[in-house]
């Protein structure tokens, strides 16, 4: 199975991101430009948490929130799950699967190398599964 690594490699390590201070409609506006469902929240070079569709229709919309009035910081989800570049894309799926999670944060150490979400990881496993059933049928077959 590939790694987290492998994946960053071929999908590349862009992440878009905002800070703590920056209010939730700006934030929407950042995700809506980069057609995003979430931004890593940054203070500095430190990953503080992230903010999804989910945090803002959980945590602004249903308790009736201002989205040009509230901060990032008040709705985001607070140190969010990460992995590292030597994990597996199947660790990762059940990671998400379990804990119900649609981005993780890639970091080595302290630092924020990426971003992989479920459509990564689903795409992934999709095409390791269609070059082992290719495999298998050439092997059957005997490469006819």
């Amino acid at each position: 199975m590939r790694t987290v690594g492998q994946l960053l490699a071929a999908k590349g390590h862009d992440v878009w991101s905002t800070t703590p201070d920056v209010s939730v409609l700006s934030a929407l506006q950042v995700m809506a430009e980069k057609n995003v469902g979430a931004l890593v929240v940054l203070d500095g070079e430190r990953l503080a948490g992230i903010f999804s569709e989910r945090d803002y229709a959980r945590r602004v919309v249903l308790k009736g929130k201002a989205s040009k009035d509230t901060p990032v910081a008040e709705i985001m989800t607070r140190d969010p799950f990460t992995v590292k570049t030597d994990q597996t894309v199947g660790e990762c799926m059940g990671m998400m699967t379990a804990e119900r999670i649609r981005h993780l944060p890639v970091v080595e150490g302290e630092r924020l190398i990426g971003i992989i979400t479920i459509g990564d990881v689903v795409k992934d496993i999709i095409k390791e599964q269609s070059e082992t059933i290719f495999w298998l049928e050439q092997y059957i077959t005997g490469g006819r």
